[in-house]
């Protein structure tokens, strides 16, 4: 179970005069219970119960759940809620999704025409400024001042301290995003007179400064990296917000601070972080037990229901033919899906299947089943049988294929009609002769055996068993044979290993005296070919030899594993935003966990969102290198940036050089690993190709071919509700 801050019930007791964008919202009381700071710190478990309510904001929208005791009033409690606002302007802006729904100006986020007056817009910037007045009000009602005033004790008074760098946290990762998305807001701290003049406006400099010194101040307090309770922020996630702070720093404040960023990059790599062996159990309803999230927006669907957060990101990405039940949820809502730009940054073949089996026409030969004691002497059961080698006399009745047998002493008979009651045929006197009801015949190893058995003559019929231990060999091997071994839930044998581009074969004993190819590459095997390899990298190699006509299967398991991508049904271009079966789904995010079990409710995931995650640190620090930090070393850089690449092939296949690594292999290496997980928007601003840039995507500048579009959509405007109540606050440029 996940170790959560129970959300409390308590309403914080704040002015609506703390910062200027409430100064047009009736947002408080909500409550008519509303309880007064003095009687709530009373209790001294409310402490860390109100620190609860300041987590609790970036996941829930107000005291109930899903809707009802709004924490703003006259804004819809599922779209205005924090990581759905912030989903929005992450991602819907960008490469990486579009949206069909026709909610009033949701499509406007795509095709870069949002204006000041924009709901979704006015929602989040609500949101953000609502989660920074919590933070400044606990901060308030924290003071030394005021907790000597109550007589809270040394013991509570130090954790405290720690609860309020937590808080400090919070709020600076609100004033973080309102730096990144909107540059220039108002700015207020607790020590703001309440219900005093509006907040005055900041400069992304000035915002950036104010970021950069509250983070350095709380780091020394804040618990080491991983010993907090789940969920709360510790030391590593301070160093990763000032990692992001300073890796942007050319946009917001115009200062060069990549080898800031590197330096706390190292720092979170020391710490003791590890990615998570399986990329998709990152998103996955138990993702509280992996190693690699440094921070996340926690959400439990009992405890913490919104029709936001994760509830709408798994949801609304269950479009046409996708069975929701398969993402753990009772219903999708098809709305989300990628663009072209983004599947096209994956392979084209998302199973790595560079040849398929191909069965052949022996499903259409009759079948010599082989009862015996390694199948319980059950002739029913018909998963053990041989197929002629023909349709047509006399050939229909000659038989042969592979068997395992565990076990040794297994003992057989064969048989053509899969009954306990029907004759067997046997061998009496162990000399390959076969009589009705004669004697089974014992197989003294365990192993794999090539099986003949030819009943055209009624007077002599007869069969041949041969142990056969295969193996590939070949200039794609290196020369050196590479065995199969018996896998006994495929039913057939597999290799796996490092192949070069080259060729290989198929052989019995490590000899060629019985050796199988593919000429013409049909997926059939004949003697005397050979497979060839056109890739280096992982193989899984699995033969089907149970049957006249051989098959097998070659798979590239070195490709990268992230496309979670649902394509039955969907087109990969999309002509009409509307249409939810034009793009392909996102599979990545799901309600169920890593051992396929269901989350605990179906309408709201269990699933956490990985706010800050280790592979993410690795690849700002791969960028950072490449910007000259540390000296520009692009063996470290390479280093780095194929942490992540290894996870994703499994294996060093994928792996870049140094000197092939660019700033633009970074770009779509972030998208690949990073994508729907609210980076993008930010990562196309400082790669200067969001707005007015060189790269285009489906429907950006509202062409279904892309255009570029002005670049102060670099940043979002001041909603102009806000500007008509503080009259200190002027609008960003070109809005």
């Amino acid at each position: 179970m996940k170790s959560y801050i129970k959300i409390c019930s308590l309403l914080i007791l704040f002015f609506i005069g703390s910062t200027g964008c409430f100064k047009d919202l009736d947002t408080i009381p909500l409550d008519p219970d509303i309880l007064t700071a003095a009687s709530v710190y009373k209790d001294p478990q409310a402490y860390k119960q109100v620190l609860a309510k300041l987590y609790a904001g970036f996941a829930v929208s107000g005291q109930q759940g899903p809707a009802g005791q709004a924490d703003i009033s006259g804004i819809d409690e599922g779209f205005g809620q924090y990581l759905r606002g912030y989903w929005y302007h992450q991602e819907l802006t960008t490469d990486e999704s579009v949206i069909g729904w026709n909610d009033q100006t949701i499509k406007d986020f795509h095709s870069q025409t949002w204006t000041s007056g924009d709901a979704f817009t006015y929602a989040f910037y609500s949101r953000v400024f609502y989660q920074i007045a919590l933070a400044n009000e606990y901060l308030r009602e924290t003071t030394d001042a005021k907790l000597d005033s109550r007589g809270v004790d040394a013991t509570l008074k130090a954790q405290i301290q720690q609860y309020r760098a937590e808080a400090r946290f919070l709020r600076a990762l609100s004033y973080y995003h309102a730096l990144d998305i909107f540059r220039n807001p108002p700015f207020a701290l607790e020590d703001a007179v309440v219900g005093g003049a509006p907040p005055k406006q900041t400069t992304g400099s000035e915002l950036f400064n104010f970021i950069e010194v509250e983070l350095l101040e709380i780091e020394p307090v804040l618990a080491a990296p991983r010993t907090n309770e789940y969920a709360r922020a510790d030391k590593a996630a301070a160093w990763m917000l000032l990692a992001k702070l300073y890796l942007n720093a050319e946009v917001y404040a115009g200062q060069n601070k990549y080898a800031e960023c590197l330096t706390y990059c190292d720092k979170i790599l020391a710490a003791g972080y590890q990615l998570e062996p399986t990329y998709q159990n990152l998103f996955l309803a138990d993702n509280h037990n992996s190693n690699e999230i440094i921070f996340p927006i926690a959400f439990d669907g009992v405890r913490t229901r919104t029709w936001g957060g994760m509830t709408f990101i798994i949801r609304a990405g269950v479009v046409g033919s996708m069975n929701p039940v398969a993402s753990g949820v009772v219903s999708g809502w098809g709305g989300t899906r990628a663009t072209r730009q983004l599947i096209e940054k994956f392979p084209s073949d998302l199973t790595g299947i560079k040849v398929a089996f191909n069965p052949g026409q022996t499903v259409l030969y009759p079948k010599l089943y082989v009862p015996g004691t390694h199948q319980g002497n059950d002739a029913t059961q018909t998963s053990n049988s041989l197929a002629a080698t023909s349709t047509t006399a006399p050939n229909n009745k000659i038989y042969e294929g592979h068997l395992y047998f565990p076990n040794p002493n297994t003992e057989i008979q064969f048989t053509t009609i899969p009954s306990n009651t029907a004759p067997k045929l046997g061998d009496n006197n162990g000399d390959g002769i076969l009589e009705s009801n004669g004697a089974k015949i014992v197989i003294p190893e365990a192993g794999y055996y090539y099986i003949k058995v030819n009943l055209v003559n009624t007077a002599n019929r007869t069969y041949v068993i041969e142990k056969r231990n295969w193996s590939m060999v070949g200039t794609a091997t290196g020369g050196a044979d590479i065995n199969f071994q018996w896998d006994a839930d495929l039913r057939m044998l597999v290799a796996t290993g490092n192949l070069e581009v080259g060729t290989l074969k198929f052989r019995v004993n490590q000899s060629d005296a019985i050796s199988l190819g593919d000429s013409p590459a049909d997926g059939l095997l004949e003697p005397g070919s050979e497979v060839q390899i056109d890739q280096s990298g992982s193989y899984k190699i699995i033969l089907d030899l149970d049957k006249p006509d051989y098959t097998y299967q070659v798979q590239l398991t070195s490709f990268d594993r992230r496309g979670l991508f649902y394509t039955d049904g969907q087109t990969l271009d999309i002509n009409d935003l509307t249409l939810a079966t034009e793009g392909y789904a996102v599979q990545k995010f799901k309600n169920v966990t890593s051992t396929g079990l269901q989350g605990s409710d179906t309408d709201f995931p269990d699933t956490d969102f990985p706010m800050f995650r280790l592979a993410d640190v690795y690849l700002m620090a791969a960028e950072c290198i490449l910007r000259g930090a540390g000296g520009g070393d692009k063996a470290r850089a390479a280093q780095y940036f194929n942490a992540v690449r290894t996870r994703a092939f499994t294996g060093t296949s994928g792996n870049y050089a140094p000197n092939d690594l660019t700033l633009d292999v970074i770009l779509d290496e972030r998208a690949r690993e990073l994508y729907w997980e609210c980076h993008r928007r930010t990562d196309l601003v400082r790669f200067g190709q969001l707005t007015d840039g060189t790269y285009k995507w489906a429907w950006k500048g509202g062409v279904k071919e892309g255009a570029s579009v002005p670049s102060y959509r670099n940043i979002f405007p001041i909603p102009a509700a806000d500007l008509g109540a503080n009259p200190g606050l002027r609008q960003n440029t070109g809005y």
